[in-house]
């Protein structure tokens, strides 16, 4: 056993969780996914949590706890991952243990680059997991057999039988007591794939996001000309999120359709639940976001929240007003209705309000042409420098014209600014205290940088050192 074998994190014994958790650091290319599937209670919480080294999964002693996915970014040896905890599936009156199970591995499979079939040591081979095993295999996607509870020499030997699944040689851990799972990481990381040049290099990555039933899908397959997803008219049709490459004028771009997320209270059915995990992924893995919205109706409270989504994961967004045919026939005035529309719009969402706005219809093929175009100018502002002389012109102009607020008598007092980063464009500021730094002042900072560099489409992050 290797001597790296054990990797620590509070445990304890399987599965409970009740909210989709993001765990994120700096926004970065799409990482290899690796999947925990496996039928419930044997674990799989356990193994994520051991594996990313900290406690994210609540574990509990009960077949099915999972309620939701789960998903962290992590490493071994210098290969990063995102690790996704299926958990365990809850059936509805109407629906079979396994036949949840199996829709799981499927949904599971069609998402990651690695499988980790987790198959409990202390009760033998079960039935379901033979029919799990059959779907894997058929998949084509490499899977590592984990046997867990393995922490006795009885059980060690009881790990042979396990061949029977013809997925190749059992791999033996504990999951509560880290015993094996360093070897485990040794084996994923190489057989994630290494770094060669990306398919989709140079390419501006686009997430089509929304609340259901807002046309996304059927924005995605007018874009690319053609029936690239399937197009219902019952709200969350599209279940996985679906990557289609193209070149619009020798530009390459990378559009992805994803589910619709919606509340997670609305979320009933198994598949949903990594459905909204994919879409959550999908956000985080773009360069920007075409927020679609149906202009038929008022901004919603779930228009509202994936805003959010988009907004937390600093992510550049265009704001897409689907089905616009339908309100261009119906108004007097189309200038005055856009307007109108736009006025209620950042009013709802007056926390983007730097964000350019396309009136389009994906069932005409209306104005289609304006999200290319709005495409290239926003992801120029995402990933532009400005220079150090004059941003640092600009913060003295902002101070001089309005000096920060005083607290406790002391004053905040920027020495120095610089851009950090772009993607989104940071910006780290030298002051004397940056606990002095009201919300309102960053707010005003900000603003005062926008007016003289514009960063149309794109969130700014100001981050405070002291000197």
């Amino acid at each position: 056993m290797s001597k790296r074998s054990e990797r620590q994190a509070p445990v304890e014994d399987d599965e409970a969780q009740d909210d989709i958790v993001e765990v994120s650091g700096e926004p970065r290319a799409p990482l290899p996914v690796v999947a925990i599937v496996g039928r419930p209670n044997v674990g799989k919480s356990a193994l994520f949590n051991r594996l990313v080294g900290q406690r994210i999964s609540i574990v509990e002693d009960k077949p099915g706890v999972t309620r939701d996915r789960i998903y962290a970014d992590t490493d071994w040896n210098g290969r990063p991952f995102t690790l996704v905890d299926t958990g365990g599936m809850i059936p509805s009156e109407d629906e079979r243990l396994h036949r949840a199970v199996l829709d799981q591995a499927r949904t599971a499979v069609s998402e990651a680059t690695l499988v980790i079939f987790l198959v409990d040591g202390t009760s033998g081979v079960h039935g379901l997991e033979e029919e799990i095993a059959e779907v894997l295999r058929r998949s084509g996607k490499p899977v590592l057999l984990v046997v867990n509870k393995v922490d006795n020499q009885a059980r060690e030997i009881g790990v042979h039988e396990f061949y029977a699944l013809g997925l190749g040689e059992p791999w033996p851990v504990s999951a509560m007591h880290g015993i094996g799972t360093g070897d485990l990481l040794d084996e994923v990381v190489t057989l994630l794939p290494h770094g060669e040049a990306a398919e989709d290099e140079g390419a501006i990555r686009l997430a089509i996001v929304g609340r259901p039933n807002v046309g996304k899908s059927s924005l995605l397959n007018a874009l690319v000309g053609e029936e690239r997803s399937i197009v219902h008219d019952m709200p969350g049709t599209t279940r996985d999120a679906v990557d289609t490459r193209l070149d619009v004028d020798g530009q390459p771009f990378v559009l992805v359709d994803t589910a619709g997320l919606r509340r997670r209270a609305k979320i009933d059915e198994s598949v949903e639940y990594y459905s909204s995990v994919r879409s959550l992924h999908a956000i985080k893995a773009c360069d920007i976001a075409l927020l679609v919205l149906d202009g038929s109706e008022p901004v919603s409270a779930q228009d509202k929240r994936v805003a959010g989504y988009v907004q937390e994961a600093n992510k550049a967004v265009i704001v897409v007003v689907n089905k616009w045919d339908v309100v261009r026939q119906d108004a007097r005035d189309e200038a005055v209705a856009r307007e109108d529309f736009a006025r209620d719009l950042f009013a709802e969402l007056a926390f983007m309000a730097y964000a350019p706005v396309v009136f389009l219809s994906a069932k005409t093929g209306e104005n289609l042409d304006e999200i290319w175009d709005a495409a290239r100018d926003v992801y120029g502002e995402y990933t532009r420098r400005v220079e150090t002389s004059a941003l640092n012109r600009v913060v003295q102009e902002a101070l001089m014209m309005r000096p920060p607020p005083t607290f406790k008598g002391q004053q905040l007092k920027v020495f120095y600014a610089s851009q950090k980063t772009v993607g989104p464009p940071t910006f780290v500021f030298k002051v004397n205290s940056p606990k002095l730094l009201h919300f309102s002042y960053r707010r005003y900072l900000e603003n005062h940088i926008r007016r003289a560099f514009g960063f149309i489409g794109t969130p700014i992050e100001l981050i405070l050192k002291a000197r």
